[in-house]
């Protein structure tokens, strides 16, 4: 069986989360994909792990690990005379192209697309950034932070009405930003195939954030006004909301507004099948006029039993609801093992460890995590060696310092 992405060859010249998990993924597609490090390997590989709040002895960045899986690895110093010009001529000889440098620093190394589509004119050549290679942010840092979670609009709009907007978890947008990335490639892939033109394509973590609050914007550029919070206190439903069990924890109730049954359902759910017959909310506007009164009568009755209680009920009467699930209940849900959504590889100076495998199936086609993280600069030699730099040119490189 073969992978969807053999034979195509990836030069990444990236670093942090976003642009490397695009990668990434395409090393799970079959792609053979070449890290180009700074000497000492990329900063995200020694980011404390410990000031996200964990209080664990990590033996290595898991992150980076998961970000980095099935890769090879060169250190190139792209700051010495010949750097630039040894990542260019790598370049010529793969198919994609990926970097997060800011506009300016491509100028000033030569790495734009106009830089390398002269020698290789069938690149796909793929920029990443917080905001954009145009624009008057063109150069502006941007983490999911900042670009995805506060510019995007999307912090805006959560927590309560009145109070701060929560900080959000970091990888969250890098990660659906990756997802921007490989759809943009493999896109632009395809379309050489059939006229055997590369192109540029781009996309930022604004963008990816704006698209994933997307209905959101198009109901603003609509009404020309921006969306309330929503509380929970106030939902525009009762049974669309979350609500604390007696044991502590929280369960979200999804209602299916369209369907008429499924409100006498949920009342027979909480023992309160006379509800769906009152007057005064057995309809949708009632629903809304008496959301809040229902609302503090469903935090009695819920907060009453325990989620172990509650869970055979809800799925008796087939709600649309879940279980507000942690890390570790994640990390065992039947669900996902059934299905298949993580790999174990065994890492060099770790061990065995799973990671989260590739998040979609293509059940023709070989695909999944093909390996650890490599070591920074680990394959240099290999690499260069494959693309005919050996003897006096690469006694050069090295006495320059441009290997690290």
């Amino acid at each position: 069986m073969s992978a969807p992405l053999d034979g195509i060859r990836v030069i990444e010249v990236a670093n942090w989360l976003a642009a490397p998990a695009a990668t990434a993924l395409m090393a799970d597609l079959g792609a053979d994909v070449i890290k180009v490090e700074p000497p000492g390997g990329d900063v995200f590989r020694g980011f404390p792990i410990r000031s996200a709040g964990y209080d664990f002895d990590f033996p290595l960045n898991p992150a980076y690990e998961l970000d980095n899986r099935g890769k090879r690895s060169i250190t190139v110093d792209l700051e010495r005379p010949g750097g630039s010009e040894l990542v260019r001529q790598l370049a010529a000889g793969c198919d994609i192209f990926l970097t997060n440098l800011i506009q300016r620093r491509r100028v000033r190394h030569g790495l734009t697309y106009e830089d390398l589509k002269t020698a290789n004119p069938r690149i796909i050549y793929a920029s990443f950034s917080g905001y954009g290679s145009d624009g008057p942010d063109q150069d502006r840092p941007g983490f999911d932070y900042a670009a995805f979670w506060a510019r995007s609009g999307i912090m805006g709009l959560l927590g309560e009405p009145g109070s701060p907007p929560p900080l959000c978890r970091g990888g969250q947008g890098d990660h659906a930003a990756a997802l921007s990335i490989l759809s943009g490639v493999l896109a632009a892939l395809l379309q050489r195939e059939r006229t055997g033109e590369g192109q540029h394509m781009e996309t930022t973590l604004q963008a990816t954030g704006m698209w994933t609050i997307a209905a959101d914007y198009a109901a603003a550029l609509m009404a020309k006004v921006d969306p309330p919070r929503i509380s929970r206190t106030t939902p525009t439903h009762p049974a669309w909301n979350s609500y604390r069990c007696a044991d502590d924890r929280w369960v979200l109730m999804v209602h299916a507004v369209p369907f008429p049954h499924y409100w006498p359902a949920v009342c027979r759910a909480i023992d309160r099948p006379e509800w769906a017959d009152d007057e005064r909310w057995n309809s949708l506007p009632g629903l809304i006029a008496h959301c809040r009164e229902l609302t503090a009568q469903m935090d009695e009755i819920i907060g009453a039993r325990t989620l172990a209680e509650w869970e055979p009920r809800f799925n008796a009467e087939q709600l649309i609801w879940s279980a507000v699930t942690t890390m570790t209940e994640g990390v065992n849900d039947r669900q996902a093992r059934e299905m298949g959504w993580f790999a174990s590889i065994d890492h060099p100076t770790a061990g065995p460890m799973e990671i989260l495998d590739t998040p979609f199936k293509l059940y023709g086609s070989d695909t999944g995590v093909r390996g650890p993280a490599p070591a920074a600069g680990q394959d240099t030699m290999d690499v260069l060696a494959e693309f005919g730099i050996e003897g006096e040119e690469l006694d050069r490189l090295a006495v320059a310092g441009v290997l690290g």
